[in-house]
């Protein structure tokens, strides 16, 4: 199977967004400051969003793979990592230093769209016309 290992980080990235979701809902809601818990949801909706998108480019790759989007797919991935995982230790541990680490992860994340921009201008105005066609 193309890409893999991709997949399976997709698949790792939503479980934990699922499983992140519902532990700040049921676990940490009354047992976190209400700045810290946003935090925490600010992570898992961040995670939410790039985890879909990783799984649009995974899929546009499998039809149409193309130069530029691997790179696409580890920004954000580190991304992740970085933004949402910075918020989500920064709410469990308070330790406000952590909060350094997010804005690094959201440029992560904004080199991921903008590669994503750069893949589509590189391949041209003729991308997906022969798929109009039919």
């Amino acid at each position: 199977m193309r890409d893999r290992n991709w997949w399976l980080l997709v698949a790792a990235s939503g479980t934990l967004l699922v499983a992140a979701g519902a532990f700040g809902a049921h676990a940490l809601e009354g047992r976190l400051a209400p700045r810290l818990l946003a935090a925490f949801e600010t992570g898992v909706r961040y995670q939410a969003w790039h985890t879909l998108a990783m799984l649009g480019v995974l899929a546009w790759r499998a039809a149409t793979p193309m130069a530029g989007q691997r790179l696409v797919l580890g920004l954000w991935a580190l991304g992740i990592a970085l933004f949402s995982g910075s918020l989500y230790a920064l709410a469990l541990s308070g330790l406000g230093r952590l909060g350094l680490i997010t804005p690094l992860g959201g440029l992560a994340m904004v080199g991921g769209w903008l590669a994503l921009g750069a893949c589509v201008l590189r391949a041209g105005p003729g991308m997906g016309r022969d798929r109009e066609r039919r």
